[in-house]
């Protein structure tokens, strides 16, 4: 039984899984996917690339996420989990690949700037 190691990042959020062939159980940093993401959209996205090579309840997956927000964490979960069906049948590459779910998205939050109130947006002016 080999079990595939695998990371994903979005923004600051980092999630590392364990991914197994099984039974179609996920548990999110020891919790059930449903009680983690109770937001129904974001465990839509963690299971897309099950979904889209057909493989859904074939594997068992253990995801550790920390960092960020529910979205960044539910998008990191959904590139580990597409590194990892790469890594155990390379033929969902091309699949995956065209879905955009292998590629890692770039954008940050931008830092903030001194004498300004937020990264671009300046303290409100007057006149008087």
């Amino acid at each position: 039984m080999d079990i595939i190691n695998k990371i994903g990042r979005r923004k600051t959020s980092v999630a590392r899984i364990y991914m197994a062939p099984g039974k179609g159980e996920i548990t999110v940093n020891n919790r059930a996917l449903d009680v983690h993401f109770p937001f129904e959209l974001h465990q839509i996205v963690v299971k897309q690339p099950l979904t889209l090579v057909g493989v859904e309840g074939n594997y068992d997956i253990k995801i550790n996420v920390d960092g960020g927000g529910s979205t960044g964490q539910a998008e990191a979960a959904r590139m580990a989990i597409s590194r990892a069906l790469c890594e155990f049948d390379a033929e969902h590459r091309p699949a995956l690949k065209k879905e955009g779910f292998l590629t890692r998205d770039p954008r940050m939050v931008e830092r903030k700037k001194p004498g300004r109130r937020k990264a671009r947006r300046k303290f409100q002016f007057s006149k008087r």
